[in-house]
């Protein structure tokens, strides 16, 4: 999350204000938060995880959006642009545009250096409070490392960590089952143009 632009808007002035921009914000308790772009190798993961989880849908009333679907989370003021989100069953809307989705099972994040605290702290405690979501993936883009968390029927979250590109992750929330080598087709590791080489 980047910079916080604007004065305090209400939802619906949020809403009304992000459906005309050009560019994606998200909405925090009144505030806007300005989307910053993702990085070659960020967004060829997303486009990868989207191609796997699609075609594992095919025939089945699921569905998967990257990261121009809004999803709204209840209880709280917030409105994030995950990068992954699917759902199986009917998908929830807040409103009529069906732009703004309610009810995601499966949540995934691509980590980056910028946002990795706030994926991993606050986001998810947010993302909680959302009954249907059930399991949040955390994608590394440096290394073949896939971090899991899965609701557990008492309401505790299950970690597990994958590593390796001849490893898979069952995503259990949708049924499908994630390759490493796919996630990490076409990606090359290592600082890319404009990181720092640690």
């Amino acid at each position: 999350m980047s910079s916080q632009l604007h004065s305090r808007l209400t939802p619906e002035e949020y809403l009304a204000f992000e459906r005309r921009s050009p560019e994606r914000h998200e909405y925090v308790d009144g505030e806007l938060f300005d989307m910053s772009g993702a990085s070659k190798r960020h967004n060829q993961i997303v486009v990868n995880l989207s191609r796997e989880i699609s075609t594992q849908f095919k025939g089945r009333s699921c569905a998967v959006y990257t990261n121009d679907m809004r999803v709204r989370i209840a209880g709280a003021t917030r409105y994030n642009y995950p990068d992954v989100v699917a759902l199986c069953g009917l998908a929830g809307f807040d409103d009529k545009e069906q732009d703004t989705l309610v009810n995601p099972n499966l949540i995934v994040e691509v980590l980056s250096a910028s946002t990795e605290a706030y994926d991993r702290g606050e986001k998810f405690e947010y993302y909680r409070r959302i009954e249907a979501f059930a399991e949040y993936v955390l994608v590394a883009q440096d290394k073949p490392h896939i971090e899991q968390f899965s609701r557990q029927p008492n309401g505790q979250w299950l970690f597990t960590a994958t590593s390796g590109l001849e490893s898979l992750v069952d995503l259990t929330s949708v049924a499908c089952r994630l390759l490493l080598t796919e996630v990490y087709d076409k990606v090359e590791f290592g600082p890319e143009p404009g990181e720092p080489d640690t």
